[in-house]
């Protein structure tokens, strides 16, 4: 019997080969491929051409990436080690400028390697497998927890709605928006899903309803601008998204659309969540007009999809990857530790400033 989208493992390490493999997501769902990759420039690319994406995923890709790159530099001196690590994280810092975890991981790697600088290289680059490995395995736990603390916001039977794909193909296991939809098929909630499609790139319809069906969960497909129309019915209970960044102010950035649910399910009254790790949260940025958007090839939407280009040649295109949700909008931000709630100035400053008992991954670099 063929394997399951969810018993491939979206971002690994493999070991042996000193490889980062990834699920090449631009295949699916057609087809499932995996992509071993060791050198810099397909790395980059695989974070850039969307191969591997999705916040936490492009965190642990970029994690293990940079080790893999450096673990054959045939060097002596730490200093040149350093210079050559330094020249990979930069290069693959730049293949995503919205998801704060691409950088987050970058400068746990980069901490490694600065505070060893006086250890012997081989030492090192087993310290930044570790880290690397360490990630990884952080991701599956933060996600599983984040998946808790939204089943305490809903009820079995639930309708629920989610936007883009924030789910295991975005993270190692579980998923962020998706994590109590997996968590709450294992205890019966009997859920209603409802997917929208997510243009331009459709990782709603292409991702999360294949991965979500492939698990066994009741899950509607429909199109973006039918958000409406099924929260006016009352299929609705709550909507679950993920983010790539969260301002101070509680402001997220996510895949485009978004925005628009947010303001849709505070008319009819539907709580909309967001699903954040607290490394997407980045509280040097005041609000969201100071997120950086990324902004994509208009082929994604003229051409990208379709047997024929849809749109006529020449004609302008606007393609921002995300939009900023309004904090005003959100009724509640769902992390490894908590829902965090308005006023989020203080909230979010609480949550990233408190002591770590639980021996939860160490706080976002970004933070201070």
């Amino acid at each position: 019997m063929p394997k399951t989208i969810l018993e491939y493992n979206t971002v690994s390490l493999d070991e042996k080969n000193s490889a980062l493999v990834i699920v090449d997501q631009t295949q699916l769902p057609g087809r499932i491929e995996m992509l071993s990759l060791t050198e810099v420039e397909d790395i980059w690319e695989a974070i850039y051409l969307l191969k591997v994406r999705g916040a936490p995923a492009i965190g642990v890709a970029a994690a293990i990436g940079v080790y893999v790159v450096v673990k054959n530099a045939e060097v002596s001196d730490m200093q040149v080690f350093y210079e050559k690590f330094r020249k990979a994280k930069d290069y693959l810092a730049t293949s995503r400028p919205t998801a704060v975890n691409l950088f987050w991981a970058l400068d746990r790697m980069d901490s490694v390697v600065k505070e060893h600088m006086d250890s012997e290289i081989d030492e090192v680059k087993e310290l930044l497998r570790l880290e690397a490995v360490n990630i990884r395995s952080e991701d599956i736990e933060v996600c599983r927890r984040i998946g808790e603390n939204a089943l305490t916001l809903v009820k079995p039977g639930d309708g629920l709605l989610t936007h883009c794909n924030a789910g295991q193909l975005a993270t190692v296991k579980y998923g962020t928006a998706t994590a109590p939809m997996y968590l709450g098929q294992e205890k019966g909630y009997g859920f209603h899903i409802y997917v929208d499609e997510t243009r331009p790139l459709l990782q709603g319809a292409r991702l999360t309803a294949f991965e979500l069906q492939e698990a066994g969960l009741d899950v509607t497909l429909i199109c973006d601008n039918m958000s409406g129309a099924v929260m006016k019915k009352g299929l609705i209970d709550a909507v679950f998204v993920g983010c790539d960044r969260v301002a101070a102010n509680g402001d997220t950035a996510n895949k485009i659309g978004t925005s628009v649910v947010a303001a849709v399910a505070r008319h009819y009254g539907v709580p909309f969540y967001v699903c954040a790790p607290t490394s997407t949260i980045d509280i040097s940025l005041s609000g969201g007009d100071k997120i950086p958007i990324e902004e994509r090839p208009p082929e994604e939407i003229t051409e990208m999809w379709y047997e024929k280009r849809m749109a006529p040649k020449g004609v302008k295109v606007y393609n921002p990857c995300f939009d900023v949700t309004d904090h005003e909008l959100i009724t509640g931000i769902v992390t490894e530790y908590g829902v965090v709630q308005a006023p989020y100035e203080v909230s979010i400053k609480n949550l990233v400033q408190r002591p770590d008992p639980q021996g939860l991954p160490p706080q976002n670099p970004l933070h201070k």
